[in-house]
């Protein structure tokens, strides 16, 4: 049995990596240029960000193209590389899961990931096992389960266990908007096992960064702006309130909605695309909020009763 894998402040996303080309005309309508990823990537590992989010379906292999490309330069030893395995775009081979691992390390120019995710449960007794030979050869240091509920999360470390092995990690959407792992226990049998919890969409794709509002939405044409532009007028409270106590801290919304999650003992999972994106995940790793700040964003958050669960996930 592997030993556990050691968690980052915070990990780097990729998934507006998939988006298209220059054109941006994908789910974040990102316009990203190659050489800018290079620089970004830079300044990540300047600042001791050298943990890696992405899955062959962001772009259908786009994301993971370019995060090989832009880590080339340096050792692999020196970051970690997390990416998933999704039951929904599994092919037809004899084992779907080794077959898209197989992918994923083509493109990412590895030959080891560090973590390996079932992206969402769909048939946990089905597509678990897999996982055990992946382990095994090495190919995979640790696994992890995604948009799984604690029963299936419980029944994927049972099959698991039995082999020698047990789930390494958990990733769900989580924000101030969106608790609900907190609420089913799945944050809290984390910590009864001793393993990270990262959470994804900590900033709702851009709309709890302050910098988005009934009066500046998000870009037009892109499926993010389809689902929060409709609910901005009932979160400016809250980016409001994240505004308000970023003051304090010398620091904006989107640093304090970071510094929430990982005040709840989680692992923020934050999409990165511009070299400026790092100097406020630094700020943010650093901020520590009192109790009484996170009763009040809560609070508010709580208060603009929107659901942003997405159309992936199933009731926890």
């Amino acid at each position: 049995m592997s030993d556990k894998i050691s968690p980052p402040a915070v990990a780097l996303g990729t998934w507006a990596w998939g988006d298209s080309g220059e054109a941006g005309d994908g789910y974040f309508g990102s316009s990203l240029a190659l050489d800018g990823l290079e620089e970004l990537v830079a300044k990540a590992y300047a600042c001791g960000f050298t943990f890696w989010d992405t899955a062959r379906v962001y772009g259908m292999g786009r994301a993971e193209t370019r995060l090989g490309q832009v880590l080339m330069r340096f050792p692999r030893g020196d970051y970690q590389l997390s990416t998933k395995f999704t039951p929904q775009a599994a092919g037809r081979g004899d084992d779907p899961v080794a077959e898209m691992l197989e992918q994923s390390l083509a493109s990412l120019n590895t030959d080891i990931i560090d973590l390996y995710w079932i992206h969402n449960p769909a048939d946990v007794m089905q597509w678990t096992p897999h996982l055990i030979p992946l382990l095994k050869s090495g190919k995979v240091k640790h696994v992890g389960v995604s948009n799984h509920s604690l029963d299936d999360l419980k029944r994927a470390d049972q099959i698991l266990g039995e082999a020698g092995f047990r789930v390494g990690a958990i990733q769900n959407h989580y924000s101030l908007l969106y608790r609900n792992p907190e609420h089913a226990g799945i944050l809290a049998h984390s910590r009864t096992l001793g393993i990270p919890f990262f959470a994804y969409m900590v900033l709702e794709q851009g709309a709890l960064t302050g910098r988005y509002g009934p009066a500046n939405p998000l870009p037009t044409g892109s499926r993010r702006a389809e689902i929060y532009n409709g609910m901005l007028s009932r979160v400016e409270a809250l980016t409001n309130k994240l505004t308000s106590i970023g003051k304090t801290h010398n620091a904006v919304a989107a640093e304090i909605a970071v510094a929430w999650a990982i005040a709840k003992g989680a692992v923020p999972i934050i999409g990165v695309t511009k070299p400026q994106h790092v100097g406020g995940l630094v700020r943010a790793r650093d901020i520590a909020l009192t109790g009484e700040e996170i009763a009040d964003l809560e609070a508010v958050a709580d208060a603009a009763q929107v659901n942003t669960r997405g159309w992936w996930e199933k009731e926890m």
